[in-house]
């Protein structure tokens, strides 16, 4: 078993040593990226520390020291440098405030790794050891990043999630151009950002909903409706959302308005961050029945294929697994199972399945919906 190597990396705790930092670094860097956040008792994710990587230098910035919010932006943001981060979805979310569109350039090893056949859903552990025979430590996976100071072993640890990027990125660049994968990656690097930059929230988040398929438009419009509110009172408060509605009791209320205040407070006991002044505004928002307008705004929820559509699900199923095979690429990695039931059932064709996908499958897949 190979051992890591040395993660010393320069901790940097001001703005002026950040700066100084940055600007050896040529604009058209590969750059290596990654944070350690929290998110137990908050919706938005909490900033614990920031590592970067550039050409064997490596560094820790505690953005609990000082404010970076705009530090990043000339170099990765707006610049050309190609900033490399592994399953990179939580670090966006988490870098918005300083990245708010994402880094200009990125590439994610975790969607380059499974683009040239070593499975989906890599971790960056396995990667390490795939690619270079380093076998890394997962002593502080749940460690208190808030925590200062950071432990000795916290900082390695951190230190070493980016001192393999520049290997990585370096293998599988070259991998994919030898697949000629390269376009299709950086197009899927850039769905990512766009996703990770949505921070209005889902504008249709009952369709998520199965259990609520077979209700009635009005019920559909009104659980919408109470679920905007929850999204919209979970970014207000820094909750979790389950905090305030859990999905159950969501549904629940939906189905079944409280008939008073007392029925709410009887029916939410356990809530966490669903206090009085929360329960009111609840009552009121779920009041009133749905009107005309909220139904023809609010999008079916897609129900699970019966019938021709289960046998058109499963036809489509056989076509994206040979599809899959024939390109060298996991079958959920091209289309998986859930974007092709809604497809199935909706007949509209998902926004998932744009780009790079739509040349490969629309024309196959048109042909096995049902009559």
């Amino acid at each position: 078993m190979s051992l890591p190597e040395t993660a010393a990396a320069d901790w940097i705790d001001h703005r002026d040593a950040l700066q100084a930092w940055l600007a050896e670094i040529p604009a058209g860097a590969a750059v290596g990226l990654d944070t350690e956040f929290m998110r137990r008792n908050t919706f938005y994710p909490q900033l614990a520390l920031l590592q970067l990587g550039w050409n064997g230098r490596h560094a820790l910035v505690d953005p609990l020291a000082f404010e970076i919010a705009d530090t990043l932006q000339p170099l990765l943001g707006a610049g050309p440098a190609a900033t490399i981060m592994h399953s990179a979805s939580e670090d966006l979310e988490t870098l918005a405030p300083l990245l708010p569109d994402g880094p200009h350039v990125l590439f994610d090893t975790q969607i380059a790794a499974a683009f040239v056949g070593m499975g989906l859903g890599i971790s960056y552990r396995a990667l390490v050891a795939e690619l270079t025979g380093v076998e890394l430590d997962k002593g502080e996976t749940r460690s208190d990043w808030l925590q200062r100071p950071l432990t000795d072993s916290q900082c390695s640890y951190a230190a070493l999630d980016v001192v393999y990027l520049k290997t990585i990125h370096e293998q599988l660049g070259e991998r994919l151009l030898q697949r000629d994968r390269s376009i299709w990656h950086a197009e899927d690097c850039e769905r990512l950002k766009r996703r990770a930059s949505h921070r209005d929230g889902d504008a249709q988040p009952q369709r998520a909903m199965r259990a609520a398929a077979e209700w009635p438009l009005p019920q559909q419009a009104l659980l919408r409706r109470l679920l905007l509110w929850r999204d919209r009172s979970a970014r207000r408060l820094d909750v979790p959302r389950p905090w305030l509605l859990d999905d159950t009791l969501a549904l629940n209320l939906a189905l079944q308005p409280p008939a008073g205040l007392s029925d709410l407070e009887l029916r939410s006991r356990g809530q966490r961050a669903l206090r009085s002044a929360q329960r009111n505004e609840l009552l009121e928002l779920l009041a009133p029945a749905a009107s005309a307008e909220e139904i023809a705004a609010t999008a079916p929820i897609p129900g699970h294929p019966q019938g021709d559509a289960k046998k058109s699900l499963a036809a489509m199923k056989l076509l994206i697994d040979s599809q899959a095979g024939e390109l060298g690429l996991p079958p959920g990695l091209l289309c998986p199972r859930k974007v092709l039931e809604e497809y199935v059932v909706t007949a509209e064709w998902p926004e998932f399945l744009e780009g790079w996908r739509r040349d490969v499958l629309h024309d196959r897949l048109a042909t096995l919906l049902p009559d």
